[in-house]
């Protein structure tokens, strides 16, 4: 096989490659709007919102954790950082806080212990609540930061399909020359 002819089999090849990137990058950029859209579409109808600058609920919030909310006070939580901020710097405070730093199943076994205590019995039921919603929170930030890897994957793939576009048609370019070549 002469050299002509192996250009134009690589360089088609590369042309094929430069398709399955494109669309690759084209699914990934998709999923990653996809992604974003619901994680808003499913949070914004939660009407949940960070409190206001130097709310008493802001100020009673441990430093590091009032420095985080803080970033965010008075939005509403429709992204996954806000989401990932609200559960572990906001619920996981009050959580805390109501609990006293025991864990839902230790405080559920206490109170499967102590039947009779009503205040246990509320403060488990407080708990499991806070930690459901911290991890529908946690889900969502999960589901952004995989869209955020998506993102960088799509301009990966992106700039690996031009490049090897490019590649491609020097090599047909090196064919044609390597055709003319071969007459002489």
């Amino acid at each position: 096989m002469n050299r002509s002819t192996i250009d134009k089999v690589l360089s088609t090849i590369g042309l094929l490659m430069t398709a399955v990137l494109l669309v690759a990058s084209a699914g990934l950029f998709f999923t990653q709007n996809f992604i974003h859209t619901q994680i808003a579409q499913q949070l914004e109808p939660q009407k949940i919102f960070f409190p206001a600058t130097e709310s008493a609920a802001l100020n009673a919030l441990p430093a590091i954790d009032k420095e985080a909310v803080s970033k965010y006070a008075g939005q509403q939580v429709v992204t996954g950082a806000q989401a990932n901020v609200f559960a572990n710097n906001y619920i996981a405070a009050h959580i805390k806080t109501i609990s006293g730093n025991k864990s839902y199943s230790e405080l559920s076994t206490e109170s499967r212990s102590n039947p009779t205590d009503t205040a246990l019995a509320g403060k488990v039921d407080t708990v499991f609540k806070g930690e459901t919603l911290r991890g529908m929170l946690l889900n969502a930030y999960a589901f952004d930061s995989m869209a955020t890897v998506a993102l960088f994957a799509a301009y990966g793939t992106a700039i690996a399909g031009v490049v090897m576009l490019v590649l491609s048609l020097f090599g047909f370019s090196h064919s044609q020359r390597a055709a003319i070549t071969k007459k002489k």
